[in-house]
């Protein structure tokens, strides 16, 4: 399944708690081992995690690896995105997640930037190609999108603005994903669009990060989760072989990569990962 033009990655978010940043330290030290091509870092909206993004970020550089950097626009403003470019410059990354971000309760006006392909256009404006910038996809529709061909637009409006790849929700239906990608050809998009990949090791929480997200999660996929009650490790062992055999699916026919939303948990991925025989 190797193929040395692929790259395979990995998503962390910053740990809040002493007992957090301890199991994220615990696991990075696991996923290191795998080499993976870079590992990235969420992002609050608002900047409301900025601090544990950068303190995350410096420990992945420390370990001797890439790190990418998520970087939303909602409430922020040209100095502040300005300010944040010349960090991560300063820090060593060299890998931007441009994103909307979600528009916190409450907050009536988005700010200076409205949407994404404005934040990459003023992203690529301060910093020319400094960034290898990554966007968004999401193959069965962003949540607030009135209907699919409107967030194909939208997509390709990002992917212009100066986007070099792409980063997919996560998904459990191969041909959502094949058909995205057929139709933002047929519109003129080619930047390489990896799949985003969710180990399922727990049912109601996949069953509620899904429902947030607009991630289908199929019914016979469901039906089994279901059936194994509160038996965590079968649903565990299912989760792992479904997804599994969805990712080497998408291998076969060519994906670009694979990108591995952790948790900040090692062993879901690394067996994956493994059972993939990933380099």
């Amino acid at each position: 399944m190797a193929n040395n033009n692929r790259q395979y990655s990995c998503e962390f978010f910053p740990p809040r708690t002493d007992n957090g940043r301890e199991s994220w330290r615990e696991a990075l030290a696991e996923l290191v081992k795998l080499k993976p091509a870079y590992f990235s870092c969420t992002y609050g909206a608002g900047g409301t995690t900025q601090e544990g993004t950068a303190d995350t970020l410096k420990q992945i550089l420390a370990a001797g690896f890439p790190a990418a950097a998520h970087i939303t626009c909602i409430g922020s403003t040209e100095d502040k995105i300005r300010d944040l470019l010349n960090q991560y410059r300063e820090m060593g990354v060299n890998r931007l997640v441009a994103l909307r971000g979600d528009l916190p309760e409450g907050m009536a006006d988005p700010g200076v930037f409205h949407y994404a392909d404005e934040l990459i256009s003023f992203i690529r404006k301060e910093s020319g190609n400094d960034f290898h910038i990554e966007i968004a996809a999401y193959p069965e529709k962003h949540p607030e999108a009135e209907n699919l061909q409107q967030d194909m637009a939208n997509f390709k409006k990002k992917a212009l603005a100066g986007a070099d790849s792409a980063i997919t929700q996560y998904f459990f239906n191969t041909d959502a994903y094949y058909r995205f990608v057929d139709s933002l050809q047929d519109m003129g998009v080619d930047i390489p669009i990896v799949p985003g990949i969710m180990p399922i090791t727990n049912y109601k929480q996949i069953v509620r990060f899904s429902a947030a997200c607009g991630a289908e999660i199929p019914r016979w996929i469901l039906t089994r989760l279901e059936g194994y009650n509160d038996d965590l490790e079968s649903i565990r062992a299912f989760g792992l072989d479904v997804v599994t055999a969805m990712c080497e699916r998408l291998l076969e026919q060519g994906v670009p990569g694979l990108h591995f939303y952790t948790l900040n948990r090692a062993e879901p991925t690394s067996t994956i990962w493994r059972n993939l025989a990933l380099t």
